[in-house]
């Protein structure tokens, strides 16, 4: 887990910056697993082959990384019209907010959250991005001198529910014995969605909630969102219950299905 003695400062960037190159599509092919014992900033992670590049699916190491990773996930979740006055001010305060909530939970500074990872699949920055300027400037982090790029998020959480949500009901409510653990903020960037790294990041938190001697996993979906849906059954999760319309409404929300993993069936 990412403690906070892991919090380190962000890294100085270096003097020069590749761009990523115009273009009229981001070309990216099926993202596929590989062994790799890699010691580069991706040393310890599971690796996915894109283009001949890695992919690395790990916890989070620096702030500048779980800054990267917020941003992505303001840019997947909210939209603002173009036109719209002060839409850049408003979403830089949604990601500090975010941010600093997010180092609260991971550190154990919210009452509920007895562990907290946050899991992100990042590439180096390169031209072969092409396109997606706007995701390389701002889902962008350096590490040891590198520039690398959040695609996608996740955050594993162990607690008995999270705020606002349904709640598991597996495998009780024991407060001394929490093996009960959610995922939350689940997204991949748009522009490389239906390649696989969403099933990537779903299953390397699974190998983490197992470390953390997790025996029942769940995550909340928008009953409408019907891809994370499809992610998720493929994943093994099955249908718990679902949220009533007076509540979503009163979220102002979409209902939420709530699914469950049993991870005593998951294999080794």
């Amino acid at each position: 887990m990412a403690t906070a003695s892991r919090l380190l400062a962000p890294a100085p960037p270096p003097a020069a910056r590749p761009r990523c190159l115009p273009s009229n599509r981001v070309a990216v092919p099926r993202l596929r697993c590989r062994a790799s014992a890699a010691t580069s900033p991706a040393g310890g992670a599971a690796l996915l082959e894109r283009d001949g590049a890695a992919v690395a699916l790990r916890e989070f190491v620096t702030l500048d990384e779980l800054r990267a990773a917020v941003r992505l996930r303001v840019r997947t979740f909210y939209e603002y019209a173009v036109e719209s006055v002060g839409a850049e001010d408003q979403k830089t305060a949604l990601a500090d907010r975010e941010f600093e909530a997010l180092q609260d939970r991971i550190s154990g500074k919210m009452i509920n959250f007895q562990r907290v990872s946050c899991i992100n699949g990042t590439v180096p920055l390169s031209s072969s991005l092409m396109e997606a300027e706007e995701l390389c400037s701002l889902c962008k982090f350096v590490e040891d001198g590198e520039e690398r790029v959040v695609i996608g998020s996740l955050d594993l959480n162990q607690c008995l529910w999270l705020p606002d949500e349904m709640t598991g009901m597996r495998p009780g409510v024991n407060e001394d014995s929490q093996t009960r653990a959610y995922l939350s903020n689940v997204c991949v960037a748009k522009e490389l969605q239906n390649k696989g790294l969403g099933y990537a990041l779903v299953d390397k938190s699974k190998k983490l909630a197992r470390e953390w001697g997790i025996t029942d996993l769940y995550v909340h979906v928008a009953i409408d969102n019907i891809a994370g849906q499809k992610l998720y059954k493929k994943s093994g999760f099955v249908y718990e219950g679902e949220e009533p319309a007076w509540r979503a409404r009163f979220l102002g929300r979409p209902r939420r299905l709530l699914l469950w993993l049993d991870m005593n069936k998951e294999p080794l």
